[in-house]
């Protein structure tokens, strides 16, 4: 990563900082502390940086300022982090020699990393944070849930509804790589997945923007059981 900066912190990095799960309804003392405490590390990461991998890693929980963090594994690409979301949590309070994913800056970013120390310390003062914080791993464990919910579903329509289920952000989810990356990481072919995007959008369940996808009924993706009809095997290898 880039070299270490510190800087006044402005009104709109506050209010980000105190929206995220951590701080999240916890009042003005919890962030004045954090903000005062010399643990505190601010860093910068060009575009294509890896800040985390499996073997080069800090236990650090991380708040991403600025800028987009791409969340891969192995091959997979699991989400794409926006400002304001956290990240490093598998690398806190664990005796794992290894980092669970590998992040990459997908553009320029700017991060705020705390120790493990300094998490322990928060939660400690603050209840209210140690509750954001089970909060905040209930959340994750639910979101890993649906990508493996995801890659083991039946149909492509199945497959497709769980990936947008696990991957949506308000009612909106956005193809994190191309159609030909979303086809090998749910396991169906390119043709399948088409059929797939028709299928959910016939039944009314989304919507598609562009590249973006509103979904429109998330009850009715998380018990969809329709979609394409099973092509044989031979033309499945073939598209």
């Amino acid at each position: 990563m880039g070299r270490c900066f510190m800087r006044p912190v402005t009104a709109q990095q506050r209010a980000l900082l105190a929206g995220t799960f951590l701080l999240r309804d916890t009042g003005e003392q919890p962030l004045a502390f954090l903000l005062s405490d010399p643990r505190l590390t601010w860093e910068r990461a060009p575009k294509g940086a890896v800040i985390y991998s499996p073997h080069v890693f800090r236990r650090c929980l991380g708040v991403v300022l600025s800028g987009r963090v791409q969340v891969e594994k192995g091959p997979l690409i699991m989400s794409v982090l926006e400002p304001g979301d956290l990240f490093g949590a598998a690398a806190l309070f664990c005796q794992a020699e290894d980092y669970a994913a590998t992040l990459t800056a997908r553009s320029p970013c700017e991060l705020l990393l705390l120790s493990q120390q300094l998490v322990e310390e928060l939660i400690a003062r603050f209840p209210q944070v140690g509750r954001n914080y089970v909060s905040y791993l209930s959340g994750r464990i639910r979101f890993l849930t649906g990508k493996i919910d995801a890659l083991t579903a039946g149909s492509a329509g199945q497959k497709l509804a769980q990936y947008l289920l696990a991957s949506a952000r308000q009612g909106w989810a956005e193809a994190e790589c191309s159609s030909t990356g979303l086809a090998k990481r749910l396991g169906v072919s390119r043709a399948s997945l088409y059929r797939a995007y028709d299928a959910l959008d016939e039944a009314g369940l989304i919507r598609r923007v562009g590249k973006r996808i509103e979904l429109l009924d998330e009850a009715g993706l998380s018990h969809f059981n329709g979609g394409p009809a099973p092509m044989d095997a031979d033309r499945e290898r073939t598209e």
